[in-house]
């Protein structure tokens, strides 16, 4: 082979390299923990995590390559996150990624010195995690979601979708949404514009679901509002299938509301915070400070609607709203 085609071989080697070896940070492996509120074997939040590593590989971060990720979840159990938490922080990783409200207070609870970027945490400044949203100021940073204000859109669409309600259950768990509060303030304020009455329904475990629901259906004109929430999230399936039982239909702000059987979904697009998220870790890892990186809140948001549930329930969508959504699940 002549020098000049060996010298253009390599050139093409080269450019073909991953850009996992890029960030080899001269061969180190470097270490991150992720503290998740959700349950290991849900295909929806698997999904996410994938989003999460598919971000870090294209900044030059491979798991098993450079990169070690140790996970910990909790299913959402209250009890699981101080555990988890600690067990990770044990670890002494250069960074650590909690998902929702409880992992970040249990983290905070461990360790004021690893940075820790957060997603799916509803007002961070209120709840103590940042000095403020421009200048986060400790180790801590990341992707706020949602703005309370996101409560009185929900109750409008519910409306739009099925103006027969007059009631509107908001079921909860106040362990593990301790911001709660925020959100039904706004959605009781509006309740009466729109022509209806709201009613809490705190819950913290699945034996708690079933008889709120149970005791919500005794009264007719009945709807579901499932509020932010891990532990919403985690138990959303026996949610929707209790809602099914009783003809109820539902809202809530995670995007995969509607896919699993509630009636319409209205949230933040979850993969734009995790890919922002990736954006953070590695920034943090090639020396930037947590501190400096201001939180982030939530530019795209995305509404589906499920009209199979619509017809189960006697429902007609209206044409315009139809336009308006993202996803129509048929």
């Amino acid at each position: 082979m002549r020098r000049r085609e060996f010298i253009g071989l390599l050139g093409g080697i080269a450019a073909t390299l991953p850009l996992a070896a890029k960030g080899q940070q001269g061969g180190a492996i470097r270490r991150i923990g992720v503290l998740l509120a959700r349950t290991e074997s849900d295909p929806y939040f698997q999904a996410r995590l994938q989003t999460f590593r598919t971000r870090l590989q294209q900044l030059g971060w491979t798991d098993g390559d450079n990169l070690r990720i140790d996970y910990r979840w909790t299913a959402g159990i209250a009890a699981r996150f101080q555990t988890a938490a600690a067990e990770l922080v044990s670890l002494k990783p250069a960074v650590i990624l909690a998902d929702a409200t409880p992992s970040v207070a249990a983290l905070k609870r461990e360790t004021q010195t690893i940075p820790i970027v957060f997603v799916n945490v509803t007002d961070p400044v209120a709840q103590g995690f940042v000095a403020s949203l421009g200048y986060p100021g400790g180790n801590l940073t990341g992707f706020a979601q949602n703005e309370f204000s996101l409560g009185g859109k929900l109750l409008g669409l519910l409306k739009d979708t099925a103006p027969c309600v007059t009631r509107v259950g908001l079921i909860y768990n106040p362990t593990t949404a301790p911001y709660v509060d925020g959100f039904v303030r706004v959605i009781e304020a509006a309740a009466p514009s729109f022509g209806v009455t709201t009613v809490r329904m705190p819950v913290q475990s699945a034996a708690e679901i079933e008889g709120a629901v149970r005791a919500f259906v005794r009264d007719a004109g009945g709807a579901l509002m499932a509020l932010s929430d891990s532990f919403v999230f985690v138990h959303r399936d026996r949610i929707t299938a209790l809602a099914t039982e009783y003809r109820l239909p539902t809202i809530s702000d995670t995007t995969t509301w509607a896919r699993g059987g509630g009636l319409i979904a209205y949230g933040p697009d979850p993969d734009d915070a995790l890919r922002g998220a990736a954006s953070y870790v590695d920034r943090i890892l090639r020396g930037a400070k947590a501190s400096e990186l201001p939180v982030q809140e939530p530019t795209k948001y995305l509404m589906s609607v499920n009209l199979k549930v619509a017809k189960a329930l006697g429902l007609k969508i209206p044409e315009a709203f139809l336009l308006a959504v993202d996803e129509v699940i048929e």
